[in-house]
């Protein structure tokens, strides 16, 4: 292996919700050299189990496991081979992924899915991060939490969400007993891959602090568990309580996955991570009050700092949960990206399609095009960015999405517009949350798909009345995976001296205009009026999403 930084190289490989990227990134200043997808065969499985007529309930999300190896078998090779890399310059490997999608598996890591017998048995797959179905146990988990006091509850904004793993383990517990009994481990995806590439078990401290309700004073107590239900109590012996810090070394790559991978056997495997989280350093963001958002198909929002605070709604703050030696702070918008295109799906008349297609150019493109010609607050509109629920900060995925000021000469433009708007008007909510409780938000960046939408960005910083920097790579996720396989190679001391080397981003992209700003005020205002309305009775309002959403289950079953 070659010791010059410029001639080592280090692998990133991001498991996203719909696909898998792997990036060849050379070590000394972060330039990326190749580049690969595999988009996953199963995709999300929301309606029934692959190969079988077993449907899925309401605000079901599943996952298959064969396709996050296939990342590694087909998008890895692929990189390194349009990279020209030579594998052995190759120092290391470090990953990211969704969270919390999390699995049950044997003592030996095999998926119960992969086992004939619980093959039918929808309990028996990952459930993928936007799995909502858990939400009554979350109820229950909350309400427990605050009737005895929990001190870990005000930890995560005082409610924990759904998506987390005692929400999911629960839902396991009650609905299929013989599956929870059969799964010896209870892991998130983002530490399951790395079992997978070095052969050992590890847990890392990022997922098992926000998902795993892991504080610095371990889990919730085995009193609280079989409060919650009798046989729920050695829930947390499927966990692990050995944590490693983010950037540390895993293992190493075993022959197994250096077959796959085409990677050498025994180089480094940095901790797992959180797709979120791990971007942090690929923006350079490492240092307190930068706030970095990746906004994909939903929005994390993720931001380190030197202060603890105890921030409504958030997601959880976490020691050490980005940066070692930083309080991390996590917030979100369970969908983002996902309500445009759910809109472009079913929202749009066939003309509209039409003419972007004569024009050579997408729906999307052509509704943003539309939309940039309006003056702010044209429309009329106001909408809620519920669609998938609201992850901060009111931690409820039983509310939806609210649109109003619709009239007979309401256009598709308009309503997309609207949406982009609530979006940025949720963003701004969070931010609030943060700075009211002291939390400073210094600088904010942006990260992910969307950040090819220069409507949407503009909005956000005329918002937010503030500059937004952008990450300069469009692959933050994998890059900030290969900074940490970096670190875990032994090649830069820690997480950020190898961000300041490979890591970078575009400060003050976008600047707020101050008469958008001023009238951006007016609809915000609008916003949280009709947010707290329509959150629900704890908010003063009417409850009345709450009623919809139980009867529709009613009624689907």
């Amino acid at each position: 292996m070659n010791a010059n930084k410029s001639q080592q190289y280090a692998v990133g490989i991001d498991f996203g919700t719909l696909s898998g990227r792997a990036v060849v990134v050379r070590v000394s200043d972060g330039e990326e050299l190749g580049s690969a997808v595999h988009e996953y065969s199963h995709g999300v499985i929301e309606t029934a189990l692959p190969g079988t007529q077993v449907r899925l309930g309401p605000n079901w999300a599943l996952q298959s496991p064969t396709d996050w190896v296939d990342v590694l078998r087909r998008a890895v090779p692929k990189a390194l081979a349009v990279s020209g890399v030579d594998p052995a310059d190759v120092i290391g490997v470090g990953t990211d992924f969704t969270a919390c999608t999390v699995l049950p598996t044997t003592t030996d890591g095999t998926p119960l899915c992969d086992l004939a017998e619980f093959a039918e048995r929808p309990h028996a797959w990952p459930k993928l991060w936007k799995h909502h179905a858990a939400q009554p146990h979350a109820d229950v988990i909350n309400k427990l939490a605050e009737d005895r006091g929990e001190p870990w509850l005000a930890r995560y904004g005082g409610r924990i969400s759904s998506e987390w793993e005692f929400a999911k383990g629960l839902q396991l517990l009650q609905e299929d007993p013989q599956v929870y009994a059969r799964t010896d481990r209870w892991i998130e995806a983002a530490d399951w891959i790395i079992w997978q590439l070095t052969g050992a078990e590890s847990r890392n401290v990022c997922t098992a602090g926000y998902k795993g309700i892991r504080t610095e004073g371990g889990y919730p107590s085995r009193d609280y568990l079989l409060a919650l239900d009798p046989a729920f109590g050695d829930f947390t012996d499927k966990l692990a309580d050995e944590l490693l810090p983010l950037g540390a070394l895993a293992g190493r790559l075993s022959p197994q996955a250096a077959e796959w991978t085409g990677l050498p056997t025994g180089i480094a495997v940095a901790a797992g991570n959180v797709d979120a989280h791990v971007t942090a350093a690929a923006a350079d963001a490492t240092r307190p009050g930068q706030m970095v958002a990746i906004m994909g198909t939903s929005t994390c929002h993720v931001m380190s700092s030197d202060q603890l605070a105890e921030v409504p709604g958030m997601c959880g703050v976490v020691n050490g949960g980005i940066i070692d030696g930083l309080w991390g702070y996590e917030a979100g918008q369970s969908a983002v990206g996902d309500i445009f295109g759910w809109f472009v799906d079913n929202c749009v008349p066939p003309a509209y399609a039409g003419e972007a297609d004569r024009r050579g150019i997408s729906v999307h493109t052509y509704l943003e095009e539309l939309a940039a010609e309006q003056p702010v607050g044209a429309h009329g509109l106001i909408a809620l960015d519920w669609h998938n629920g609201n992850r901060s900060i009111l931690v409820d995925h039983d509310l939806s999405a609210v649109l109003v000021g619709q009239t007979l000469a309401t256009r598709p433009e308009d309503g997309y517009r609207a949406l982009i708007e609530g979006t940025a008007f949720g963003t701004r909510r969070i931010v609030e949350a943060f700075e009211e409780k002291g939390v400073a938000v210094e600088e904010f960046i942006v990260a992910g798909g969307l950040l090819k939408n220069r409507l949407l960005m503009q909005i956000y910083s005329d918002v937010l009345r503030r500059p937004i920097s952008v990450v300069a790579s469009e692959q933050g996720p994998a890059v900030g995976s290969a900074i940490h396989a970096a670190v875990a190679a032994g090649t830069y001391p820690d997480v950020p001296a190898a961000a300041a080397s490979m890591g970078r981003r575009i400060e003050s992209a976008y600047r707020p205009d101050p008469d958008r700003a001023d009238r951006y005020d007016l609809l915000y205002a609008e916003y949280r009026g009709l947010h707290d309305y329509f959150a629900g009775e704890a908010y003063g309002g009417n409850g009345v999403l709450h009623r919809l959403h139980k009867l529709k289950n009613e009624v689907i079953g």
